[in-house]
C-alpha cells in the first residue's frame, strides 16, 4: 500500500530522519510547519503516520488534538524529542528523567516517543545514532501495520455495511437503507432549499402470481421488475425495496409534477412489454403508484412524507390498480389526479 506520512516540522528536521523514510519510494512524504494548516490537512486527507518535531511550536497541541478527535485517532503519532532542555535534562539526570518525559508524552498524545539524536550536533557514537535510526524505523513498522489494520477494517465495515443495506434478492437497497438515507436527502433538501419527491409502488395482483406459478417464479418477477426499473430511473432517483413487492424510490431535486412524469413513465414501461420468465412461460404484470413532495411542515425523518405517498398508493389500488396519483390533489377526492396506463 502507498503509506502517506505527514511530517509535522521544520524541512531541515527532514534532512535527520533516516533514508529509509525521505529516499522511499512507498512513502508519499509532505512537510508543514504550520499548527493551523497541519490540522486542516489533517482534516481534509488523513495521513496514516504523523512525524512530530518537538521544537515546532503547537507540537504537542497537535498530539493531544488529534486523540481528542474519533475519527482520526487511529493515526499514528510519533513525537521526536529535539528540544534543547529536555536533552540537556536526560543527560543530566539519566533514564528517570527519560522515563518520565516519555510517560507525559505518551500522556498528552504521542503513541511513540522518541529521543531524536542528531550526529553533527552531539557526541553519540555512529553506534548510538544507528541504533536510534533502528527505533525511528521500528517505530515506523508499528504505524504500517496499526494503518494497514485500520484499512483492513474499514474494508470490511463497507463491505458489511452493503450486506446490511442491500436487497440480497433484487440488489436494490433495502428498507434499512431508505430509513438511513430518507432523512439525510429531507435534510439537504432544507438546507439547500431544493425540491424531494419519492413514489411509492406495489405490484398489482402479484400473490395470484405466487399462487399460481410459486414463489420461485415470482421471486423472478421481482427481479425482473427491479431490472427494468432502474433501466428507466435518472441518475439522481435511487430505488428501494421496500418490504415484498413494495418498491419506494427517492427523487432528488424533483418537483410534484416531475415526480408524476417519472411515475407515469415506470408505470408505462412495466405494463407495455410482458415479463419473459421461459420460452414458455410470459406473465403480464402491472403496478399501482403514490407520488409526495416534500413540505416545509413534514418531519425530518421522512414519516409524513411517506405517509402521503403510501395513501396514494392505496386509493391507486381501491380505484382500479394500474395508476399513478399524486399526494397534492389528494385531498380533491374524488377529483383525483390520476394517469391510467
Amino acid at each position: 500500500m502507498n503509506i502517506s506520512i505527514l511530517v509535522f516540522g521544520k524541512h531541515n528536521f527532514i534532512a535527520t530522519l533516516p533514508d529509509q523514510i525521505r529516499c522511499a519510494t512507498a512513502f508519499n512524504v509532505e512537510v508543514i510547519d504550520n499548527l493551523n494548516q497541519a490540522v486542516s490537512r489533517i482534516q481534509m486527507t488523513p495521513p496514516d503516520i504523523i512525524l512530530v518535531q518537538a521544537s515546532l511550536d503547537g507540537s504537542m497541541e497537535l498530539c493531544s488534538w488529534l486523540k481528542d478527535q474519533t475519527k482520526l485517532s487511529w493515526i499514528y503519532c510519533i513525537l521526536f524529542e529535539d528540544r534543547s532542555q529536555q536533552l540537556a535534562d536526560r543527560t543530566k539526570y539519566g533514564w528517570q528523567r527519560e522515563l518520565e518525559m516519555s510517560a507525559a508524552a505518551l500522556k498528552q498524545g504521542a503513541d511513540a516517543y522518541i529521543w531524536h539524536l542528531i550526529e553533527e550536533k552531539t557526541e553519540q557514537t555512529l553506534a548510538e545514532l544507528s541504533a536510534n535510526h533502528g527505533l525511528i524505523l521500528a517505530q515506523l513498522t508499528v504505524g504500517l501495520r496499526k494503518a494497514q489494520k485500520y484499512r483492513d477494517l474499514i474494508q470490511t465495515n463497507d463491505m458489511l455495511s452493503a450486506i446490511a443495506l442491500s436487497d440480497s434478492l433484487t440488489e436494490l437497497n433495502n428498507r434499512r437503507a431508505l430509513e438511513w438515507d430518507l432523512p439525510r436527502q429531507i435534510k439537504k433538501a432544507k438546507t439547500q432549499k431544493t425540491s424531494l419527491s419519492l413514489i411509492i409502488l406495489d405490484v398489482d395482483h402479484f400473490k395470484k402470481v405466487n399462487d399460481t406459478h410459486g414463489h420461485l417464479v415470482g421471486d423472478r418477477i421481482l427481479q425482473l421488475l427491479c431490472q427494468r426499473l432502474r433501466h428507466n430511473l435518472r441518475c439522481q432517483d435511487t430505488a428501494f425495496r421496500y418490504g415484498g413487492e413494495e418498491f419506494v424510490i427517492l427523487l432528488a431535486n424533483t418537483t410534484d409534477e416531475e415526480a408524476l412524469l417519472v411515475a407515469r413513465r415506470l408505470n408505462r414501461v412495466v405494463s407495455d412489454k410482458p415479463f419473459l420468465l421461459s420460452n414458455k412461460l410470459t406473465i403480464n404484470i402491472t403496478i399501482s403508484l403514490g407520488t409526495a413532495s416534500l413540505k416545509a411542515e413534514d418531519d425530518d425523518q421522512g414519516v409524513s412524507l411517506l405517509h402521503r405517498a403510501d395513501q396514494c398508493l392505496l386509493q391507486a389500488k381501491t380505484t382500479g390498480r394500474n395508476r399513478v396519483i399524486a399526494s397534492n390533489y389528494l385531498s380533491h377526492v374524488p377529483h383525483l389526479k390520476v394517469v391510467s396506463s
